[in-house]
């Protein structure tokens, strides 16, 4: 009851269903290996594309050596095809004469 003695109501509200947002999928950029770049392209790359530390980049480095391939990061669809193609369009190892363009990357969805 109100001081004038009217008297209100509110609506009661139903519990509705809890509204699913949409799940972030995430991607890994993948660095794949090759002959034809040196660990110092490597991680000049990595150092100007992503802002890794020459520690980091080399220890990336390393790792693309031995196995074949490293995940450089992991982000949204969007900002993942961004960062491929930025490595695509790194351009040759001006170090090593038969490198004749850019390191290949790809992207992959991360495993739930």
């Amino acid at each position: 009851m109100t001081m004038s003695g009217i008297t209100s109501t509110q609506p009661v509200l139903e519990p509705t269903e809890e509204v699913q947002r949409p799940k972030y999928r995430a991607y890994n950029v993948i660095l794949l290996n090759d002959d034809d770049h040196t660990f110092d392209y490597v991680i000049r790359m990595l150092k100007q594309l992503f802002g890794y530390p020459e520690e980091k980049g080399f220890l990336m480095a390393l790792e693309v050596h031995e196995t074949g391939r490293v995940i450089v990061c992991t982000t949204t669809l969007e900002h993942a095809e961004l960062k491929r193609d930025q490595i695509h369009a790194f351009g040759p190892d001006p170090l090593l004469p038969r490198s004749k363009g850019s390191m290949s990357a790809t992207i992959e969805p991360v495993e739930d």
